[in-house]
């Protein structure tokens, strides 16, 4: 009788184990949307403003994900520009931004895009994102004055828009990965997560679904597939992903695109970010520890780069163009290494920086623990001392003649103040002591953060199949879309992917619930 109890006991565990197990919760709404990111959330705070109640699927235990990084974002025409009388001009932008990618892109997409990111940067002042001001990384005279600094970053944006979309009714699934689009009669009339959590599945019917899960940055069997730059064997030092712990951009929303017919382009293309520190987690260069954010402005001031051979290859005075100095890195073996005398050492420390660090070190910012960087970076193989060149140039493993010959020119430039290889500013031309230690070098790598590539979609922002025909109610924002550039991001047309993020976001929730009238 006791063994009989015991095993009632045990089969009514396994049944209650096996109910959770399987326990599936259904939700009927008119739009879901796949991924809580700037552009996700962006969509459904757009939704709740229009009356709707939608369900946003986050694969995550974070809303924002990526899109908590960016320090701002591409506005045009903003109240803000006009309170400071800043001058913008729409039509230049865009005409910038069609020849930057020339003319490989979505012309009715972009022109959206870029016309309404005033609209965009108003829209979120008006939910409380207060703006810190407008920055540059160019010269005066170069700058379309359109990157609008968030105060708080953009995770100020996403906590602003995600509290709207909870306080009008909107519901917002944590740790819900959605793995498969439901079609009917070919058309998109759901999706299929599970809470990662509790294992429970989860059916939203929704009449329209909007796919935003940011790319594929985090997908390491999709970069090596697409990315180009990912398989050349020319380069000795491979990419690396500059994101955070967990990230979700695994190519869901494109994938499960794909599974139901929907055409891709750009899939080669990231946006390159370079050059960085080799210092896992890399993201904590850009918002981590002091020593490792002077350590990453240091490594682009415009003193000396050198290849593996020991030999200039970019112009200096171009080290905040992050996405060029990638595609230069990438022509070079993959990595470089920033020479420093005592001399520029000091300089940085007592002085401050001549190139800034995106807005996270700016120009004249101190390097007070540029000491730190080096100690750390003894430690870990990326920073490196030496009282002689010969010795420099053995630990970083360059030809220590090709080193030495390289700085002797470099002198004779700054002699002359030109430099007719690269035309770097005569400002940043200044000579080394080639007879005094000590020497400092630090390690450059190339890092990306974002994948271009996702589904072709309309001017409605819905997505295409190979003939070009609509996908109906499927819509594709943010990193999932596919089509509007050629190569890599445009820094001219500063702050431009997180505003496609915001404003895509915006526009696919109104055309969405447009088309349930």
């Amino acid at each position: 009788m006791h063994e009989l109890k015991l095993s009632l006991v045990a089969a009514s565990f396994s049944l209650l184990f096996s109910a959770n197990t399987f326990a599936t919760q259904i939700i009927n709404t008119d739009l879901v949307i796949v991924g809580g990111g700037l552009s996700g959330i962006s969509a459904a705070a757009r939704a709740v403003e229009l009356g709707k109640q939608p369900v946003v699927l986050e694969k995550t235990a974070i809303l924002g994900g990526a899109g908590n990084f960016p320090e701002g974002s591409l506005g045009l025409g903003t109240k803000y520009q006009k309170e400071h009388g800043i001058t913008w001009d729409i039509q230049k932008n865009i005409d910038r931004f069609l020849d930057f990618n020339h003319y490989r892109t979505n012309p009715a997409v972009i022109r959206q895009l870029i016309s309404r990111s005033g609209e965009t940067i108003d829209w979120v002042v008006d939910k409380g994102v207060e703006i810190r001001g407008i920055r540059t990384l160019w010269p005066q005279g170069e700058s379309y004055n359109c990157w609008h600094l968030f105060k708080g970053g953009a995770s100020a944006v996403v906590a602003k828009l995600s509290t709207q979309v909870k306080n009008k009714g909107g519901q917002i699934l944590m740790n819900t990965p959605a793995q498969k689009l439901i079609t009917k009669d070919g058309q998109v009339v759901g999706v299929e997560a599970t809470n990662s959590k509790t294992g429970e599945k989860v059916i939203v019917n929704a009449k329209k679904v909007i796919l935003a899960t940011g790319g594929f940055a985090a997908n390491k069997g999709m970069i090596e597939k697409y990315v180009t730059d990912s398989s050349d064997l020319s380069v000795s030092e491979p990419i690396r992903l500059r994101s955070a712990i967990g990230d979700g951009r695994t190519g869901d929303g494109i994938n499960m695109a794909i599974r139901v017919g929907a055409s891709t382009a750009d899939m080669e293309n990231v946006v390159g970010n370079a050059p960085y520190l080799p210092h896992e987690p890399l993201i904590n260069q850009f918002n981590g520890d002091t020593y490792l954010k002077h350590g990453r402005c240091a490594l682009a001031q415009p003193w000396l780069w050198v290849n593996r051979d020991g030999e200039r290859f970019y112009n200096e005075s171009r080290g905040s163009l992050f996405t060029d100095v990638y595609a230069a890195m990438t022509q070079a073996g993959g990595l470089m290494y920033s020479i420093l005398d005592q001399k520029k050492f000091d300089r940085l420390v007592n002085d401050g920086a001549v190139i800034p660090f995106n807005a996270i070190v700016p120009v004249g910012t101190k390097l007070t623990e540029l000491p730190k960087t080096f100690e750390e970076g003894m430690k870990h193989g990326w920073a490196f001392k030496a009282n002689t060149l010969e010795d420099l140039a053995l630990q970083i493993g360059v030809p220590a003649e090709n080193l030495k010959k390289t700085m002797v020119q470099l002198n004779e430039y700054a002699a002359q103040k030109k430099d007719p290889e690269f035309g770097r500013n005569p400002a940043h031309l200044e000579a080394f002591d080639l007879n005094k230690g000590p020497y400092y070098a630090l390690k450059g790598i190339r890092t990306y953060f974002l994948t271009l590539g996702g589904v072709q979609i309309n001017k409605n922002f819905q997505a295409k199949n190979a003939q070009g025909d609509t996908i109906p109610n499927l819509y594709v924002v943010g990193a999932d879309m596919g089509g509007l550039f050629d190569s890599t991001d445009d820094l001219k047309v500063e702050g431009a992917t997180s505003s496609f993020a915001l404003t895509s976001g915006r526009i696919a929730a109104e055309n969405a619930i447009n088309s349930l009238k």
